[in-house]
């Protein structure tokens, strides 16, 4: 027998007790490991049966407590119906979607006004009016035609913004690249004539309408700025060609200013420096 006081001896085990089925024993002896099977291993195993056949729908697992009121505290109803879940609600089928009907009326729908065809034009959403575009530039063109004092109003800038684009791109077909000088004369310009029109007119004028005025009348500039691609202007004929375009571009600003502010008998006032600022692009069209 192992001796309790011996280092290889169980660890486990404490000293006078007996290990029954198996024991470690000293290495240095040459005593091996033992296990012993127990006495139940291989015997029929007896399992006990339940009968599922009674079933409840609804059955409260929460103890009774009516008998042993004292090994549980009481249980308010409130608390036990938290476990027990109501029966499911069976669907009739009633709300089915049928693809046929429509979810809304007839008269709901038409008096929403969502369809396509009561959507406004893009161009006027962005306000864009191409007839007001194209009496400007009918008026720009024939300075002696009658212009609707109501179109002059509108500030209009996408006519102005298309003919400077147009004047500078001319320009720089011809090896010049001016757009600084174009954007620079252009806002200085507006600026003296919004001043000048201010003083002169009861009413008074917009910033919008002078920029949409002076940028309609651009338009023999840039027929000039084109000119200048296929010939030089400065012989004699570039010369004439320049005084026709400054003269044209500044009678028809002044036309258009005098009838949108009422100025009777001020045209010439108000012609005189339109044609200087279109004599700065003619400048710049020549050299």
């Amino acid at each position: 027998m192992a001796n309790p006081n011996d280092p290889n001896y169980y660890y486990g085990q404490s000293a006078g007790m007996a290990q029954p089925g198996y024991g470690w024993g000293d290495a240095n002896q040459g005593e091996g490991i033992s296990f012993d099977m127990d006495s139940n291993f291989g015997q029929e195993q007896h399992f006990q049966s339940f009968d599922y056949s009674q079933t409840s729908a609804h059955t409260s697992t929460i103890p009774d407590t009516s008998t042993s009121a004292g090994l549980y505290p009481p249980l308010q109803q409130a608390y036990e119906s938290s476990y027990i879940g109501s029966p499911p609600t069976v669907y009739g089928g009633q709300q089915f979607l049928n693809p046929n009907a429509s979810s809304f009326p007839a008269s709901t729908v038409a008096s929403s006004g969502t369809g396509f065809d009561d959507e406004p034009p893009l161009l006027e959403e962005l306000g864009i009016n191409p007839d007001h575009i194209f009496q400007k530039t009918l008026a720009v063109l024939n300075p002696m035609r009658e212009t609707d004092a109501s179109i002059l109003q509108d500030t209009d800038l996408a006519g102005p913004l298309a003919f400077v684009l147009a004047f500078g791109g001319f320009l720089l077909l011809s090896g010049k690249v001016h757009f600084s000088y174009i954007y620079g004369i252009g806002v200085l310009g507006c600026l003296a004539i919004y001043a000048m029109l201010n003083l002169m007119a009861v009413s008074g004028v917009s910033i919008g309408v002078t920029v949409s005025v002076l940028g309609y009348c651009l338009l023999p500039m840039v027929a000039l700025s084109g000119i200048s691609i296929l010939i030089s202007l400065q012989g004699l004929l570039g010369i004439v060609l320049t005084t026709l375009a400054i003269l044209w571009c500044s009678i028809s600003a002044s036309k258009l200013f005098v009838t949108a502010l009422t100025m009777d008998h001020q045209q010439p006032l108000v012609a005189y420096p339109c044609a200087m600022l279109y004599g700065v692009f003619a400048l710049l069209t020549i050299f």
